[in-house]
């Protein structure tokens, strides 16, 4: 880009930006008038919030926080100062999880462990009036009960376990398709199809004009169709549960068939899964995403074909009845049962935990740390910003997994036992919840996650003498009890200790292989597409892995409905609204947790905790050396995010295209404006990546 388009994109900027005030303040006038209505909606005798939420675009609770004569039963308005004590109950605007797929953030805890439900929030013009609130406290973690009903938890769900399938699964007729060019590759032919607008309907009609033997899934290559009317919704997720629920003809939204439960749309803002079925006769479809797999840079569909081939082949090698199927999630899961073992202790499957050890792993553990430091805690003016990512970070810590019935530890065992056995307990497969004290000379990162103010949100306090209560895997425990610094003040208030177990370790082994050969054909291979198609499919591999150790999280399932405009009293009265248009209401609502066969939090909460904390240390033994924050002088750690390490200085760390360890990937020479919003933070890392790429690093 040179200097005349850069003002110029800087002039297009400006133009969205006043364009966006705009909007906003439209926005805003509009839904003071929906206010209005609600409000003035009470004076009507049998007024019902169920009836007017709908109406409203908005959830029940919102209806009674701005009219609360609405509330059930009649419920008086609470008493003020009740009001400003209580959260907000408003529910966050999340992604629907598909199965076997997970959200990037830990969600809050299942509604069996929730506190008790609070008063509806002060009305918005009562709020205008009042004195400004106190920032939110920490949200309270969950913890096991005492007595009896706390050690009942420690159990498994009866008839409830993982076990190694007696079939085979079917291969689906897959195609791939580029809705901006109309490219169509099926097998080993390319085909161009006129796609008019590029709706659901107009991609069926013309993938099964060209293909009338039919096709069982669809890979959307590039186009996002999903997005074409986005600037007509305040939401992108919006604009995509309006795109996959318009009406087709000869089509309806699928219900599911045979072994494959998986019914029903996934609305998700970026990756999608539209499901449709024939009004008539057996012929079921996906249209799909292909950026759940991997991200494309300009590729056309016959390079993802081939990626798609290479990476099948790469998997036949160590599953002989390997099928890709729709998601890389829902394939390493379906590859994981087939490593259960038919002999030994697990011959008979892995049993799942019980619904409340389930659902305390789902509130307290939490995926991958995500943190930007910001002045005066780094420079104003950074004199570098370098990039560090461990490469393939999560295939480093499968090798040890909880396994068999778990066993409470209470804060009286622990202390009861010797120093050597509090170590092995700490060095085992365990989640502990502690009481933990920073030290008073701490000039470094945080090491331990804590809840901090809002839904979902985790944070690392680092200020010296803070004191926090929080639930962390044993392998962050550790690096806060022998972290290279000083030794952080950590007290066992109580904790759930598993058996160590290799369930996952065969698994990950066939994938490593899998991912290594087919990052050796992409550097070795001389056909430049064939190489990048290599590529691609190595990418697949890690997604398998990782998304297939989300899979085991299982977090609470949630519904996606449509319910006609007309016939808006059939919502159901727990549900979300989180769309509308003239024709249908689009809301959620939570189902809890399903009867997964195959649902292992402790695994996944296990291989999370083991990646945070090779974030702060990770010894190499061959090279005698570590690598990770604690390792690098106070105040140069500009970032965390997920696997990767933001410095604000070059490290010596070993490299040696292994699992987990820290790749060089961006560099970008000072001085630069420390970030101080993600945005900011994504906007560096993109032009250090690009200087890294040129070996132009400026």
């Amino acid at each position: 880009m040179d200097a005349k388009s850069y003002n110029a994109a800087l002039a297009d900027l400006r133009t969205v930006r006043d364009a966006i005030k705009k909007a906003r303040a439209e926005l805003a006038k509009l839904e003071a008038d929906r206010d209005k209505h609600v409000t003035r909606l009470t004076a009507y005798e049998k007024a019902k919030a169920e009836r007017i939420a709908p109406a409203a675009g908005l959830s029940v609770a919102e209806v009674v926080a701005l009219a609360p004569a609405l509330a059930p039963d009649r419920l008086s308005t609470p008493d003020p100062a009740a009001q400003q004590q209580a959260p907000d109950p408003a529910p966050a605007r999340t992604a629907v999880p598909e199965s076997g797929q997970q959200p990037p953030r830990p969600a809050a805890a299942a509604p069996a462990m929730s506190a008790p439900r609070s008063q509806p929030p002060t009305p918005p013009q009562a709020a205008e009036t009042t004195e400004p609130t106190a920032p939110p406290e920490p949200r309270s973690l969950p913890s096991v009960p005492e007595g009896a009903v706390g050690d009942a938890w420690f159990s498994h769900t009866p008839g409830l376990a993982s076990t190694r399938p007696n079939f085979t699964q079917q291969a689906r007729s897959t195609v791939f398709l580029d809705t901006a060019t109309g490219i169509l590759v099926h097998r080993n032919q390319t085909h161009r199809v006129d796609l008019g607008a590029a709706t659901a309907a107009d991609i069926l009609t013309a993938v099964f004009h060209t293909l009338p033997d039919g096709v069982e899934r669809i890979y959307i290559t590039a186009g996002d169709p999903w997005h074409r009317d986005a600037d007509r919704y305040p939401y992108l997720r919006d604009a995509v549960a309006a795109w996959l629920n318009a009406p087709i003809t000869g089509w309806r939204t699928d219900t599911g068939r045979g072994r494959d439960r998986m019914a029903g749309h996934f609305v998700h803002p970026r990756n999608p899964v539209g499901r449709y079925q024939r009004d008539h006769g057996d012929q079921h479809v996906e249209i799909r995403s292909v950026g759940e797999w991997f991200d494309l840079d300009g590729d056309d569909p016959t390079t993802v074909r081939d990626a798609f081939v290479l990476l099948w082949q790469a998997l036949r090698r160590h599953w002989p009845d390997a099928v890709l199927m729709g998601s890389p999630s829902q394939t390493g899961r379906d590859l994981w049962t087939r490593t259960i073992p038919t002999r030994g202790q697990y011959a008979e499957g892995f049993p799942v935990l019980s619904e409340e050890l389930r659902s305390l792993l789902h509130a307290t553990a939490g995926q991958g740390r995500n943190e930007l430091i910001t002045p005066p805690r780094v420079p104003e003016q950074l004199p570098q910003l370098v990039e560090y990512d461990r490469t393939f970070a999560y295939a480093k810590h499968t090798w040890k997994s909880p396994v068999g019935t778990p066993r409470r530890i209470t804060a009286r065992t622990f202390a009861s036992w010797s120093e050597k056995e509090q170590t092995r307990a700490l060095y085992g497969c365990g989640h502990w919840h502690v009481r933990v004290t920073v030290p008073e000379a701490w000039n470094h990162v945080g090491l331990l996650p804590a809840p901090a103010p809002g839904d979902r949100t985790w944070h690392y306090p680092s200020r010296p003498g803070d004191t926090f209560t929080t639930w962390a895997g044993g392998p962050e425990i550790h690096t806060a009890l022998a972290n290279p610094i000083q030794p952080w003040k950590i007290e066992i208030l109580d904790g759930i200790l598993w058996d160590d177990g290799k369930p996952l370790d065969d698994w990950a082994k066939k994938l490593k292989e899998t991912w290594t050969n087919l990052t050796a054909q992409a550097h070795f291979q001389g056909d430049a597409q064939q190489a990048r198609a290599a590529h691609l499919a190595s990418r697949a591999v890690r997604a398998i892995l990782l998304y297939g150790i989300g899979s085991f999280a299982q977090r609470p399932r949630m519904v996606t409905g449509t319910t006609p405009r007309a016939l808006e009293r059939d919502v159901p009265p727990d549900a979300e609204i989180i769309g509308f248009d003239d024709e249908l209401i689009t809301w959620q609502k939570p189902t809890g947790f399903s009867r997964d066969p195959n649902a292992h939090p402790e695994w996944a909460a296990a291989i999370w905790s083991g990646a945070r904390a090779a974030l702060l240390s990770q010894r190499h033994r061959d090279d005698d050396t570590y690598a990770g924050a604690l390792h690098t002088p106070p105040g140069t750690v500009v970032a965390f995010r997920t696997d990767a390490l933001y410095l604000t200085q070059p490290q010596n760390w070993p490299y040696h295209h292994q699992p987990g360890d820290y790749l060089l990937k961006g560099h970008l020479t000072g001085p630069l404006p420390a970030p101080t919003t993600e945005a900011e933070l994504l906007t560096l890392r993109n032009a250090g990546r690009a200087a890294r790429t040129t070996g132009q690093e400026t």
